[in-house]
């Protein structure tokens, strides 16, 4: 047990030396507590790294141990030799034990620094923060001992400083961490080594200053910073980790709140901790402030009376303050900025982990939820994600606020007595107001939320279907619809939220000011002490503490009312149905031989959503075995895509059982393309075999098509395959299908794209008996009788049921069969149908016997593959395999990489924001706010002159007049402000929102249809998303805040100068300072801010990407790799944004540590005159209780700065969309007569096309001329120039050379919006669009119920339609998913029925329906109603335009042929080739 040897006793406070400890708590207390605290945490770290794996170490870094471990022996050998002479020669030491525990506690050291060294990268923070303490110890230990007698412990002091000095030496050499091993590559990648994380080797100085992100700073301050320039994640940061962290958490705990906690909660406790010591340290500073204050008080007071001697109070009293004061600041400091960083680290994993889990659910979101459209689940992750973010960044305040409230009252109890408690009592009358206020905002957040979704929806609609908006000429109807929206519900909204937003700051900005003056008022009146400035200003400096929780108090309640609702919607999402997990039993089977069974359905009942009262599809019996090719025939709607969709595990399963034997593969009917390259849509995550892949391509006949793209099968199409016709996006799908060799291979429909030839290319060398896909089960969607022979099985389905089953023989012989009734009355209109590919090859011989050309196509000549007459044989090829790391599809960028500025922000963006709000506005905002200031400052002024009359009168008189004007003052800087604050958000801020939108919404709507070709959706949604919302509600807080802190800077150095002159020596140099940390800052801080955003987009495109071709993911069972792949993207997201905020932290470091100088500096200059000449306690005072405010100021004022660039970014981005290049005028005056085109004729004369200036022509030289009401049929093979002709028709691409007359106006002189209005359109694939039937017939509203009713009829859709419970206002999913890709077609016929015009467009439009249906449409096309119409039909089924008045056949984009079909069929033509091979001719 220690002793006290010293007549002083433990004390803490010397009763004999004024300002000073006793020896023994000196020695026995404060001493000893560090160095068995040290003796411990040596221990426990020894014990945790004794084992470590000694890593590997450079000479120098081994010389650097050897040099530590050599002056930690030198001290512990001092240590020991003292304690051997305390207790040797009885030195009269107060506590003699301190120093046997001194030796004990450094032994263990040279240990530690020895594990410490070689088994870790970083310097031992025991060691860094004990020296520091140590020294400072010391010094106050020898301070005392030189005020007493100190001789006879001379030696002690000798070798105490020798101990000091040697452990100094070695704190030095261990900030330099281990030394820099040589860096050895992590799994063979050498860049990976290269790039370790600095965090790794920092020690805790760097970590508390954030010293390692110097270098980085260093390179953003030279260069622009790329990608590249950025450290890897933590393993603790990746997604993959983040997400199973939340997974692990929600399958235990139902409540998101609860679960997010458990996953990410550990960092954010001891965030809370670290918050509520810094808000202790803050009231900490006013007390500190008022000890100074009252030093000098007495000081002076004492000099003033000679009867006292100012030398009974210590001098180093006033110095020890002022470096007090200062370790508080930096302590408070770092403390903060560890806070902050933990926070925002918290809500980077918050984010991430949400956003792998909303990318999970939507893999196996049940088929009744895709009622939720896309473009509300990318919401939930752009906006709902990011909520939660930023509540994690804030939220502690909820719980640091009524902190920093309580601590400020009792710090103001002890100086104004119970009078601080009308102040209490007026803020607790505030808080109902504020809940009241807040309960309004998040109403109104609510239904904002609403309406944003909507709009959101309607632009993510107009962009998935632009071609068809831009080809019926339908923008201003969608256009109005979406204004509609913005206008007149958004838009009135924000200024509902504006105008109670801005209510609801004044509120709370001017709370702390009628705090101050009533409690202030009460204090004048009932307290007999006088108000003097030791009082006044700690009391003023306490209530401008109190603004700031109260401020972010309400910011952070309506944070977490925003955060409420986006849980609710996420939780919502997260527990919402999934897909019946047991729908389809998947048996794995390693070797199947012939004939054994790959697919069984027993007495199957199917139904797409939960509560269907009927089944869509029920008792289906179907068995699939090895080997065997299994056609499903039947109309439209019968209900051959659903069966597909119920074997994949799409649908419910309500009754029956699904069995598969091993792997699935799929190509729809709508083929869903990444936006990669050719090759990787192909590959789909499979390892590249160079000879199967080759044969895949010549046997899907892609071959010709690569070879028209520039790059061969590396091209990158866009998103959805929008660079690619129909029928190469139909043989990519099925290439894909076909070269993952599954066990099973469905087929929906994909001859229906390809021309005949092509079709019966494919179906022989792929589908057939003999293809590359012979061996295995097979079960193809067909609406053609084509090759029916071929079949082993055939099912005819009707209304959900397999109608009839059978092999091909029995069914066809057989009169009374569906099938048998089809072959007999189709058989002469037989053709596949195609978007015709070039593939050369013998034209088959006609057959002359009678027998059906279904019969006969045995006959067809075995193909010649790879130039080589080996017949393809069945051979069974086995599975592909996947890859282990599938690389990341380069469809980040699409086939436009997004625009990105760097640098800084020009200064035109800002002058271009402030014109679209309203110059004078803007004018009269900052007048308000330097306003707001002035008042205040001279509030301030008001209580020093106030505070020196009474400290002269000693009591508290003449209060009416100063009361007045402090309270008439302090009124007004309120109004000032809440004047300011209205401005900004009414009358500014609404206006540049309208007027960003609306520029940017028509300048999208007017862009070339090339431009949505080359840039993704996400991206352009993220900016009607993401960045709109910014500029509605952000932009304008942040301008107000750097405003307003601009302002209250401006007012400290007023003050300050104004009553401390010398103090504006040193503005210059900090100004200098401050500018230079701006600069290197905003310049660094900038292009993170940019990588972070652009590295964002790419998670959006991949998650829109990836919810169209959700049943293609999930058929091949591909989810664990697209979830993989969506990992990487959100990694290399947080790789940009992690560097984004430590540089945040970085500037606030160095920042406050100037301010903390600041204080430093002031207080030591106020010390200094007080000892030499004197000075006055009421002008130290109101200059300290400035200079406090300093720092903070100083530093929102950078973080403010930085906050308006950052967003000011969107407004950027937003204002490059806004000056996109754009398509001819829509209308000009008197360009055409009245009724035109009164008649229908087309004339090209010398008519030449591209697509882009760069790339080479695609129409050459066409003259030709259509005569009124005439019928044309095109054809020709791939890349021929048929669907250039008819985009050229529409001016979608403009003439290189020639023109086109309708009617003899040429086209290029008219608007584009009288041209498109005056021929309709029937695409090749149907867009629909969410909203009622008769919206999508006639988006415009032109049209009566009884027009459409008649087109409805002749489009033979009436039936269905009136089937409907709304009739045409039943509703249409996105996409128009709820119907068949026949009904989508038919609906597109309504369309053109309805418009009427004399010229018809028809572009491949009826590829995707059975036989009867064409032969309906067939019918409306040559009946008469278009008997007046000149019509234009691209074909697929040759026997489709036989009957034209002439054909137009194309080759290379020149005309090849163009006469009647009977010419063409009499005499050797290229048209005459292909009827020969579609079996017509």
């Amino acid at each position: 047990m220690a002793t006290c040897r010293d007549p002083e006793g433990w004390g803490p406070v010397s009763p004999l030396r004024p300002f000073d400890f006793t020896p023994c708590f000196e020695e026995g207390i404060l001493l000893s507590t560090v160095l068995v605290v040290l003796l411990l945490s040596s221990l426990w770290r020894y014990w945790l790294l004794r084992s470590a794996q000694p890593l590997s170490s450079t000479r120098p870094s081994r010389w650097l141990l050897w040099a530590k471990l050599a002056l930690l022996t030198g001290a512990f050998t001092t240590s020991v030799a003292n304690a051997i002479v305390v207790f040797i020669t009885d030195r009269p030491v107060a506590v003699p034990q301190s120093y046997i525990l001194e030796a004990v506690a450094l032994g263990p050291t040279l240990f530690l620094t020895y594990v410490n060294h070689t088994g870790t990268r970083t310097s031992s923070s025991i060691l860094l923060l004990f020296w520091p303490i140590y020294v400072v110890l010391s010094l106050i230990w020898a301070r005392s001992l030189f005020e007493d007698d100190w001789h006879d412990l001379l030696i002690v002091l000798i070798l105490k400083a020798v101990i000091g000095g040697l452990g100094s030496v070695s704190f030095i050499l261990e900030c330099f961490g281990p030394g820099k091993e040589p860096d050895l590559a992590l799994d063979g990648d050498e860049s990976d080594a290269l790039l370790q994380n600095p965090i790794v080797r920092a020690n805790i100085f760097s970590k508390w200053y954030f010293i390692w992100l110097t270098p980085l700073m260093k390179k953003g301050a030279s260069q622009y910073i790329t990608e590249k320039d950025l450290p890897p994640l933590l393993p603790r940061d990746l997604s993959a980790k983040l997400g199973d962290d939340l997974q692990k958490a929600t399958e235990k705990h139902k409540s998101l709140w609860v679960s997010l906690f458990l996953a990410y909660g550990g960092p954010y406790g001891l965030a809370a901790m670290l918050k509520i010591i810094q808000d202790c340290l803050v009231f900490l500073q006013p007390q500190l402030l008022r000890w100074l204050l009252l030093y000098i008080a007495t000081y002076q007071s004492k000099r003033v009376n000679a009867s006292d001697n100012p030398n009974s109070l210590s001098k180093v009293e006033g110095f020890a303050i002022a470096l007090i004061m200062f370790a508080a600041a930096m302590a408070q400091s770092v403390i903060l900025q560890q806070y902050f960083q933990l926070c925002y680290e918290t809500g980077m994993r918050v984010r991430a982990g949400l956003v792998t889990a909303i990318y999970k659910k939507a893999l196996v979101l049940a088929n009744d939820e895709r009622g939720r459209s896309s473009g509300d689940i990318v919401n939930l992750m752009s906006v709902d994600a990011t909520r939660l973010q930023d509540l994690c960044t804030y939220g502690l305040v909820s719980i640091s606020g009524p902190l920093q409230i309580t601590l400020a009252f009792v710090s103001l109890y002890n100086l104004l007595g119970w009078s601080a408690f009308v102040g209490v009592a007026i803020m607790v009358f505030s808080i109902p107001l504020n809940t009241y206020i807040a309960s309004i905002l998040k109403r109104m957040q609510e239904r904002q939320m609403k309406n944003r979704d909507k709009r959101t929806r309607l632009m993510s609609e107009l962009l998935a279907n632009i071609r068809s908006i831009k080809l019926y000429a339908w923008e201003h109807a969608f256009v109005r619809k979406i204004l509609f929206v913005r206008n007149e519900e958004e838009l009135k909204m924000l200024r509902k939220i504006g105008v109670a937003t801005a209510l609801n700051t004044t509120l709370w900005g001017g709370i702390p000011l009628f705090v101050a003056f009533s409690s202030l008022v009460t204090a004048a009146f009932v307290s007999s002490k006088p108000l003097t400035s030791d009082i006044i200003f700690p009391s003023i400096s306490l209530f401008m503490l109190l603004q700031f929780p109260l401020a972010m108090f309400s910011q952070v309640t309506s944070n977490i009312i925003e955060a409420m609702v986006s849980v609710r919607r996420l939780s919502d999402f997260l527990h919402a149905a999934e897909l019946q997990p047991d729908a389809v039993r998947v048996v794995a089977a390693a070797n199947l031989k012939t004939g054994d069974e790959v697919l069984s359905i027993k007495h199957g009942e199917f139904t797409w959503s939960r509560d269907a009262a009927d089944p869509v599809l029920e008792d289906i019996n179907l068995t699939v075995r090895k080997g065997e090719l299994v056609g499903v025939l039947g109309r439209v709607g019968a209900g051959k895509s659903s069966l597909l969709s119920a074997v994949i595990g799409d649908m419910i399963r309500v009754e029956g059982e699904v069995e598969v034997h091993g792997s699935v593969s799929y190509a729809p009917q709508n083929p869903w393309i990444m936006s990669a390259s050719i090759r990787d849509n192909i590959l789909f995550s499979h390892e590249y075999e160079e000879d199967f892949y080759n044969l895949v391509l010549d046997a899907c006949a892609l071959r010709q098509d690569l070879a028209l793209f520039a790059e061969g099968d590396l091209t990158v199409v866009g998103e959805k395959g929008i660079t690619m016709s129909g029928g190469q996006r139909a043989r990519v799908s099925l290439a894909r299908a076909v070269y993952a060799r599954a066990d099973l291979i469905l087929l929906d429909d994909v001859l229906a794209a390809v021309d005949a030839h092509v079709a019966r290319h494919v179906f022989e060398q792929v589908i057939g008996p003999n293809g590359i896909l012979a061996s295995k089960a097979r079960i193809l969607v067909m609406n053609s009788i084509a090759f029916l022979k071929h079949f082993d099985q055939l099912a005819f389905m009707r209304r959900g049921i397999i109608f009839e089953s059978g092999s091909y023989a029995a069914l066809a012989s057989n009169e009374e069969t569906e099938i048998g009734k089809l072959i007999r009355g189709h058989t002469s209109g037989y053709s596949a149908s195609g978007s015709s590919t070039p593939f050369t090859r013998s034209s088959t011989p006609k057959n002359d016997d009678d027998e059906t050309l279904v019969a006969t196509s045995h006959t067809l000549a075995p193909e010649k593959v790879n130039g080589s007459s080996e017949k393809v044989n069945g051979a069974d090829y086995g599975k592909a395999t996947l890859m282990t790391r599938p690389a990341d599809v380069r469809s980040s960028e699409g086939p436009s990489k997004e625009h990105s500025e760097q640098g800084r922000v020009k200064k035109d963006v800002y002058l271009q924001y402030i014109a679209a709000a309203s110059k004078m506005g803007f004018v009269l905002f900052i007048f308000a706010s330097i306003g707001q200031q002035a008042l205040n400052v001279a509030a301030n002024l008001t209580l020093r002159a106030w505070g020196e009359h009474n400290q002269q009168t000693g009591r508290n008189s003449g209060i009416s007049m100063y009361l007045l004007y402090y309270g008439l003052f302090s009124l007004l800087s309120v109004v000032a402000g809440g004047a300011a604050a209205i401005l900004m958000w009414v009358f500014c801020s609404l206006k540049s929102a309208r007027r960003l939108h609306d520029s940017m919404l028509h300048s999208v709507i007017r862009a070339p249809l090339s431009f949505f070709e080359m840039t993704p959706t996400g991206r352009i949604l993220n900016l009607f998303s993401r960045d709109t919302y910014v500029v509605d509600q952000i932009l304008a807080r942040v301008i107000q805040g750097l405003v307003r802190t601009l302002c209250s800077c401006a007012g400290i150095l007023v003050v300050i100068g104004f009553s401390f002159p010398a103090f504006l020596i040193a503005v210059p140099p900090l100004a200098y300072f401050y500018l230079r940390v701006m600069i290197y800052y905003l310049a660094t801080s900038r292009e993170l801010k940019r990588l972070d955003a652009t590295s964002r987009s790419p998670i959006f495109a991949w998650f829109s990407e990836s919810l169209n071709g959700l049943s293609t993911i999930r058929a091949f069972g591909q989810q664990a790799i697209f979830i993989h792949t969506n990992e990487r993207r959100i990694d290399r997201n947080q790789i940009c944004y992690l560097p984004s905020i430590a540089v945040n932290r970085w500037l606030a470091v160095r920042l406050e540590f100037v301010g903390a100088t600041i204080i430093l500096i002031s207080a030591l200059l106020a010390v200094t005159a007080l000892i030499t000449s004197g000075v006055d306690a009421g002008l130290v005072g109101l200059v300290l209780s400035y200079a406090l405010n300093t720092t903070s100021s100083l530093n929102w004022v950078v973080r403010s700065a930085s906050e308006v660039e950052q967003n000011i970014v969107s407004c950027e981005r937003i204002l490059h969309y806004t000056r996109l290049p754009s398509e001819a005028p829509d209308e000009i005056p008197d360009s055409t007569p009245g009724d035109w085109p009164s008649n229908g004729e087309i004339e090209y004369r010398g008519y030449s096309a591209r697509y882009r200036p760069e790339l080479d022509l695609v129409l050459k030289d066409m003259s030709l001329t259509v005569k009124p009401r005439e019928k044309i049929g095109i054809c020709g093979r791939t890349g021929s120039g048929k669907s250039t002709m008819l985009l050229s028709l529409f001016r979608v691409i403009e003439a290189a050379a020639g023109s086109i007359y309708i009617d003899g106006v040429d086209i290029s002189k008219i608007g584009l919006h009288q041209l498109r209005s005056a021929i309709s359109i029937v695409p090749q694939s149907p867009d629909l669009f969410e909203g009622s039937m008769r919206e999508n017939i006639d988006p415009t509203g032109a049209y009566q119920d009884a027009d459409i009713w008649v087109a409805l009829t002749q489009a033979r859709l009436r039936e269905y339609v009136e089937s409907l419970p709304g009739k045409l206002d039943s509703y249409v999913t996105e996409g128009g998913l709820s119907m068949s890709a026949g009904q989508r077609q038919l609906i597109c016929f309504a369309r053109a029925l309805l418009r009427k015009t004399k010229i018809l467009v028809l572009d491949e439009a009826t590829s995707a329906v059975d036989l009867d249906t064409d032969k309906a449409i067939q019918e409306i096309i040559r009946g008469p109603q278009f008997a007046g119409v000149t019509m234009l039909t691209i074909a697929h089924r040759l026997n489709t335009i036989l009957e034209s008045d002439r054909i137009l056949v194309l080759e290379a984009g020149k005309v090849a042929e163009w006469d009647s079909p009977s010419a063409l069929l009499a005499v050797p033509s290229v048209f005459r080739s292909l009827a020969v091979e579609a079996g017509l001719a």
